[in-house]
C-alpha cells in the first residue's frame, strides 16, 4: 500500500454512534491556496464556505440490508443485500455472502423468503429471489438490520436508533447499503443558518454499494474502475450547478458520493446511470471547487479520491498531514466520526 494512506488510528477515536446534536461534530477546514488550518465544529460551516457557495448533497436513503439467514445445510449465513442494480420488475438480486455457495443452492431468510444461487464472482453471488424486487425495500424493513460497518465495535445504538441515526436527516432515494456519511452531519438549524448566509444547496443520488468501501484490488488501480453503482442527476440540479460553474461561483460536493456523482457526469455529459469511476492522483477534477468529507479509512480508494482533491488544489500538504492533525486534536474518525472541508 502506498504510505500515503497508511496511518494508525487509536480504537478510542473510532466513531461509535454520532455526536449528540449531530452538527456539534468536529471540522477541520483546510485552506489550500493560504495552506492554513482552522479548527471547528459543524454548527459554524456557514462561516468558512466562500460566498455563494453550492453544496451537492446526496438524497440516497439506506436500507436495512444486512440479513441473516441459513444457508442449504441448515448452516447461519450473513448477507449483504446490494439494492442498486435491478428494475422494479427484475427477480434477480446481488448480495456479499459471508460463506461459500453454489449455483442451485438455496438460502432461507426469514418469514419464509428464499433465494436461489445463481452465480458468484469474488465475493458477490448473483441470486433469483421467490419476490419481485420492487418489493425489496417493504421486505428488508421487516427482517433486515441497518449494514453499519464492522469496524464500530459495540455500537450502544439499538436497531430503532440506528434507522434514524445511520441516515441523512434529508434521505429520500431507497437504495444504499452504507450511509453518505459527509452529510450524516447536517441538521434543520445547520441548514437554517447556512440558508441566512446566502449558500445554496442541491441534491443528487448515488446509491452506495461496494464501490464505494470495498478494499481496492490490483486490477481496480490498473483499470481505474471500482464496482459499478448506480447515480441519478436530476435535471434541476443540473441546471443549478451549470449556472454556478458559469457564474464563477464556487460547488462544494459533501461527501466522496457526490465528488464521483459530479465527475462522472462531467466526463460523460450523463445524468443518469451507473458509475464505476476511481478517481485517484493525479486527477483533473472539472466541478468541484471544494470538498466537505470525514476521515477514512486506511488504504481505502476514498482516501485517494481526497489526495486527488488536494493534489489538483496544489496544496503543500497531504492527505496524511491532515489526519495528523487531526488525531492530535482527539477528532473522531470513520462513519459516524468527524469531518473536514477542504478548499
Amino acid at each position: 500500500m502506498d504510505s500515503l494512506y497508511e496511518y494508525t488510528l487509536p480504537d478510542a477515536q473510532i466513531a461509535k454512534q454520532p455526536a449528540s446534536p449531530r452538527d456539534s461534530s468536529k471540522l477541520l477546514i483546510y485552506d489550500s491556496r493560504n495552506d492554513t488550518v482552522i479548527l471547528d465544529t459543524y454548527f459554524n460551516l456557514h462561516k468558512h464556505l466562500p460566498k455563494d457557495s453550492l453544496l451537492v448533497m446526496n438524497e440516497s436513503k439506506v436500507l436495512p440490508c444486512r440479513v441473516f439467514g441459513k444457508g442449504p445445510k441448515g448452516e447461519d449465513l450473513e448477507l449483504l443485500v446490494m439494492t442498486n442494480e435491478w428494475t422494479p420488475k427484475d427477480t434477480v438480486l446481488l448480495a456479499t455472502v459471508n460463506k461459500k455457495l453454489h449455483p442451485g443452492e438455496l438460502v432461507h431468510l426469514p418469514h419464509g423468503h428464499t433465494l436461489t444461487v445463481l452465480e458468484s464472482q469474488e465475493k458477490i453471488f448473483k441470486f433469483s429471489a421467490d419476490f419481485e424486487l420492487a418489493k425489496l425495500p417493504a421486505i428488508l424493513a421487516r427482517i433486515g438490520e441497518m449494514p453499519i460497518p464492522k469496524y464500530i465495535q459495540a455500537c450502544p445504538l439499538s436497531e430503532e436508533e440506528l434507522r434514524k441515526k445511520y441516515q441523512t436527516i434529508f434521505a429520500k432515494k431507497p437504495g444504499s447499503v452504507a450511509a453518505p456519511t459527509a452529510s450524516l452531519h447536517f441538521t434543520p438549524r445547520l441548514f437554517k443558518k447556512l440558508k441566512e448566509a446566502g449558500t445554496k444547496t442541491t441534491f443528487v443520488t448515488l446509491h452506495v454499494g461496494l464501490g464505494t468501501f470495498a478494499p481496492v484490488l490490483p486490477e481496480h488501480l490498473a483499470t481505474h474502475t471500482l464496482y459499478k453503482e448506480l447515480y441519478d442527476i436530476p435535471q434541476a440540479s443540473a441546471v443549478q450547478i451549470k449556472k454556478h460553474k458559469t457564474a464563477g461561483k464556487p460547488v462544494v460536493a459533501v461527501g466522496t458520493t457526490s465528488t464521483r456523482t459530479l465527475e462522472t457526469w462531467a466526463k460523460t455529459n450523463t445524468l443518469k446511470g451507473p458509475t464505476d469511476l476511481f478517481i485517484l492522483p493525479p486527477y483533473p477534477f472539472e466541478v468541484l471547487d471544494g470538498l466537505l468529507t470525514n476521515f477514512h479509512i486506511p488504504g481505502s480508494s476514498l482516501m485517494m479520491l481526497v489526495e486527488a482533491f488536494l493534489q489538483s488544489k496544489k496544496a503543500k500538504r497531504h492527505l496524511k498531514d491532515l489526519y495528523t492533525i487531526a488525531l492530535k486534536n482527539d477528532f473522531r474518525f470513520y462513519s459516524f466520526g468527524d469531518g473536514m472541508l477542504i478548499l
